[in-house]
């Protein structure tokens, strides 16, 4: 017997209301561990309300320097992001507009570079970078960033381009609008949506990267993910766990709200970009 669009809709409402609650619990416990002292936030039977102190958040923050990561954080992503969208755009665009062969070869292996591990890239990296003396700079650890994400993200252009009918760009042309002039006025602003879809996963992969960044960057330089490294083998001082528990909320809540605030763009170019590919 079929079942019915309503059956449906109540069925994926039983699942979601199940489901939430069960992915949401490791960070709503992680925040109200970040905010409790060490003996209540491992007592057992754990403790559903004690007192609230911001003593870690303030330790990691203003004593541990934890906002010079955040600093190195928004330099780091955002130059990313820069690099990444713009050779991303230009590349996907002529790509989707290509009707030759050897584009699917560069995709192909655009491909297979994305999938390689990136610890087997590090090993090649460090060595030259510190013989080069540029180890533990911004510029370095954009660019091999950039290299790790630049395949996903033609890709990822090439498809929302691939959406666009050419038939567009030839009335642009007719009109007298250069190549260029066509692509920057007429492409681009119909394309803000995949741009937008296409910069938060370029933003992520910057923001959330450990192995590339503490490998590369050191002290000071470090982003707040991979300064979290500091807190991980300190099983022996609660506090310090704690302190990094803080650390890690930190680093969560400004994900959430990115997601949030973008989310309609977020999903609007995920649809258009699988429409064609």
């Amino acid at each position: 017997m079929a079942i019915n669009a309503k059956t449906w809709r109540l069925s994926g409402t039983a699942l979601l209301t199940v489901w939430a609650p069960l992915a949401a619990f490791p960070f709503l416990w992680m925040f109200l561990m970040s905010m409790r002292s060490p003996v209540d936030a491992f007592a057992f039977p754990p403790k559903l309300f004690a007192d609230i102190t911001f003593e870690h958040f303030y330790t990691v923050w203003i004593v541990d320097g934890f906002w010079v990561n955040a600093l190195n954080t928004v330099v780091v992503t955002v130059g990313v992001m820069a690099v990444s969208l713009t050779i991303g755009c230009l590349a996907g665009y002529a790509l989707s507009r290509y009707r030759g062969s050897v584009g699917f070869w560069l995709l192909l292996v655009a491909l297979i570079f994305r999938a390689m591990p990136h610890v087997v890239l590090l090993t090649a990296y460090k060595p030259a970078f510190f013989e080069l003396g540029i180890w533990n700079r911004y510029e370095t650890l954009i660019i091999v960033l950039v290299a790790i994400n630049q395949p996903f993200t033609i890709w990822m252009l090439r498809s929302f381009f691939a959406n666009i009918p050419s038939e567009l760009d030839e009335a642009a042309l007719v009109d007298g609008c250069s190549r260029i002039k066509a692509f920057i006025k007429v492409i681009m602003p119909v394309m803000w949506p995949g741009v937008i879809t296409t910069g938060l996963f370029s933003f992520l992969l910057a923001y959330n990267d450990f192995l590339i960044t503490s490998q590369l960057m050191d002290g000071d330089h470090m982003t707040m993910t991979a300064a979290l490294g500091n807190y991980i083998y300190s099983d022996d001082n609660l506090t310090k766990v704690l302190e990094g528990v803080a650390g890690a909320v930190s680093v969560t809540i400004p994900l959430i709200f990115l997601v949030l605030f973008f989310q309609k763009q977020l999903v609007g170019g995920l649809v258009q970009g699988a429409v064609k590919g």
